[in-house]
């Protein structure tokens, strides 16, 4: 692990972590992946610790964050920030204006159909294809996607690990990063964001213009498993 991210201020610092990748360990499809033993007793605890300023930044949706980690995160932003949810038990924030068409998901349904191995995630506000059952399948992907949201104002197509994912266009983790960071218990901290996908580094951009730090998982860490032992340093420092 890189000695340079170490040493913390629980009175100073905020934690904002994505979740498959860098706290869970990346599984065939998003519906096996398994929260380790001990995890959320150690986010918890670093949660308590920092006065409340512990925040999940994730491309899953607020059900999900909810059925894996209960109500141990202060903050929630799901799917990539266009839901934003400040604090257990209170409404999601929703920073959307239209989902995308509904032919655009039996669009998606059925390139995953031609592909076998790849797997269709549907979202509130998109979906995603994975294919990392079906590797080969990438660029094809890509092209059917982008075809399908040629002068389409509104959405975008977003690389992440072995998936395309459609999705809302100008709502991204940097957003998500920003909106958590103007409110208590995070105001007046500086950020720490670790993630591991190509779909974070905008959240780690925005830690970093906030003054704060953004940690790449493969670069700092190695693997998850290496994170959580992490948490669990802070959590009992």
């Amino acid at each position: 692990m890189n000695t340079a991210i170490k040493t913390f201020g629980y009175e100073r610092d905020a934690f904002l972590l994505d979740l498959d990748g860098t706290l869970l360990d990346i599984a065939p499809t998003p519906d096996a992946v398994s929260v380790e033993p001990g995890l959320l007793d150690n986010l918890r605890a670093l949660r308590d610790r920092c006065g409340g300023a512990l925040a999940i930044v994730t491309g899953r949706s607020l059900r999900e964050v909810d059925t894996l980690l209960g109500d141990t995160p202060t903050a929630v932003a799901a799917e990539h920030g266009t839901a934003l949810r400040h604090a257990p038990g209170k409404p999601p924030v929703s920073h959307l204006s239209d989902d995308p068409p509904t032919e655009w998901l039996e669009k998606g349904e059925r390139i995953a159909a031609a592909h076998p191995g790849v797997v269709l995630e549907r979202k509130r506000h998109g979906f995603v294809l994975h294919y990392r059952g079906a590797p080969p399948a990438g660029r094809a992907i890509e092209h059917s996607l982008r075809k399908l949201l040629e002068g389409a104002a509104g959405f975008s197509l977003l690389a992440a690990k072995m998936a395309w994912e459609v999705r809302p266009a100008g709502v991204d983790k940097g957003f998500a990063v920003r909106a958590i960071m103007a409110r208590p218990p995070f105001a007046g901290r500086l950020p720490i964001f670790v993630g591991d996908d190509i779909t974070d580094e905008d959240g780690i951009a925005a830690a970093q213009s906030l003054g704060g730090i953004g940690l790449r998982v493969a670069e700092t860490f190695g693997e998850p498993a290496d994170v959580r032992a992490w948490i669990a340093t802070l959590a009992r420092a």
